[in-house]
């Protein structure tokens, strides 16, 4: 079969070496850190060479160079994603934006803020914090860099009340696959001005353009917050209660879901135990974590008085009220560390990250569980409640790869038809990427497929950009 792309020559090496001197390194000058993303099961990949750049022109012109030449171009972030979306699975130039990591500066009567696509999201929402804002989104890996968010369209922990990503970007300057340089989008809260060229951006995990600037919506930071643990004897009253959150009109900023024996996990991780596992001599299967947000903290004692009524009439075992910085820093520090937790323990791992409607999250974990009896694997679970956004780990440290890869191919194919089944999609804020692209071209059907395959025709026409990703694989046409 014939070779798709072609391969970096001496000389294409040196006119990347005079666009960027010192930033380009090639063959085992490169960190094996580049190979794989923060789920190594979908492969790694080693690219042959890693640029570091720091400006848009620079890209552009790093880019123009690789379309001429028909080389693969994979940009990439922290790494910290998990569907092997940043891995050079057909080699060529990985671009590093890491560096990229500027605040530029604050329109506070816009409430929006133009950062770089390497600033992480910890710094960012620490920096927002200092003026008196919110960046709202809150992925759980606050190290990511919010190009990387911006490309899978990040949800996280505020995702209910706030919305996702999506929700926050105003405007951002995008490096075609051409080489050229466009601004999409504008300062303004509202559009009608043509096909949405910018949000077609967002969520396409870096195979449509290379996001170098972004402006960025903010809303004034709340000026309290509290959050409660609640306990229940089992998974199925646990999640049977989130309904009941909003239509009493609660409006919780965070309303997430987890297992017992991931709070076990994080708890031996962190060294610290925060959530109580026996309440009055019943054991404790599962737990609700919620926060609410607000102007002044007698409101907010009063919701939460309301809201463990009404949790407690349905089932809770107790509510106990994390009212101090704290309690309140222990309780989500558990939450957050739910994937170093299982990654900690676990020799081989997959996951998925379905969203489903609120209303069928019991039906559909219930159904997960079933389907897992059958496979020698072991599987965990947490999420965003509030949402429907489901995060499902297979695990297993006593089996060999390819069994490991067998069986979980199949399940995963089970509980995605499943979620399709209830109303649901196969990702809500991790993304396709390489991992999942098979996923996808079953669930979304040959015509969805044909369209989005257009789509990265259109602004690719040489297909260079992240290749093998999301709706389209080279191997199939080499």
């Amino acid at each position: 079969m014939a070779k798709k792309y072609n391969e970096v020559t001496p000389e294409i090496l040196e006119q990347f070496k005079a666009i960027v001197p010192g930033k380009v390194y090639a063959g085992e000058e490169i960190n094996s850190d580049y190979f794989h993303d923060e789920m190594p099961i979908y492969g790694k990949g080693a690219p042959e060479v890693v640029i570091e750049a720091t400006t848009t022109e620079d890209i552009a012109a790093i880019v123009k160079v690789c379309y001429e030449n028909s080389l693969p171009v994979i940009p990439r972030g922290a790494g910290t994603g998990l569907t092997g979306a940043a891995v050079a699975v057909d080699g060529g130039v990985m671009i590093d934006m890491s560096k990229m990591n500027k605040i530029l500066g604050y329109d506070l009567e816009n409430f929006v803020v133009r950062v770089e696509p390497g600033v992480l999201l910890n710094d960012l929402a620490e920096d927002a914090q200092k003026q008196g804002l919110l960046y709202p989104p809150d992925p759980g890996e606050k190290f990511a860099t919010l190009g990387g968010n911006v490309s899978t369209n990040a949800g996280g922990m505020r995702a209910v009340k706030y919305g996702c990503t999506r929700d926050y970007v105003r405007a951002m300057t995008v490096v075609l696959p051409t080489g050229e340089i466009v601004k999409l989008g504008a300062t303004v809260s509202k559009t009608s001005t043509g096909y949405s060229l910018l949000n077609l951006m967002i969520g396409s995990e870096g195979t449509l353009g290379i996001i170098t600037e972004l402006t960025l919506k903010l809303i004034p930071a709340p000026k309290e917050t509290i959050s409660l643990i609640i306990p229940y004897e089992n998974l199925e009253d646990c999640i049977a209660t989130v309904p009941k959150f909003f239509m009493n009109h609660f409006q919780p900023q965070a309303l997430e879901f987890m297992e017992k024996e991931i709070v076990l996990a994080s708890e031996r991780y962190l060294g610290k135990s925060v959530f109580p596992k026996q309440v009055e001599g019943v054991d404790i299967g599962a737990y609700l974590l919620v926060t609410f947000d607000g102007d002044n903290m007698e409101q907010l004692e009063e919701l939460t008085e309301q809201a463990a009524e009404v949790v407690l009439d349905a089932g809770a075992v107790d509510v106990l009220v994390a009212d101090t910085p704290a309690k309140k820093k222990d309780a989500w520090a558990a939450r957050s560390s739910f994937l170093e937790a299982i990654e900690a323990e676990t020799k081989l791992l997959d996951e998925c990250d379905v969203v489903v409607p609120v209303n069928q999250i019991a039906k559909y974990l219930t159904y997960v569980k079933g389907a897992s009896e059958k496979y020698d694997f072991e599987v965990k679970s947490f999420g965003h409640a509030g949402d429907g956004n489901l995060h499902i780990y297979t695990c297993a440290n006593d089996m060999d790869e390819e069994t490991f890869k067998k069986q979980v191919s199949e399940f995963m194919a089970d509980i995605y038809r499943k979620a399709a089944e209830l109303g649901g999609l196969i990702s809500g804020e991790h993304g396709i990427g390489f991992g999942k692209k098979d996923y996808l071209a079953e669930f979304a059907g040959p015509v969805n497929m044909r369209l989005m395959r257009g789509i990265k025709e259109t602004f690719d026409p040489k297909m260079i950009l992240n290749p093998g990703k999301i709706c389209y694989d080279p191997k199939e046409e080499a």
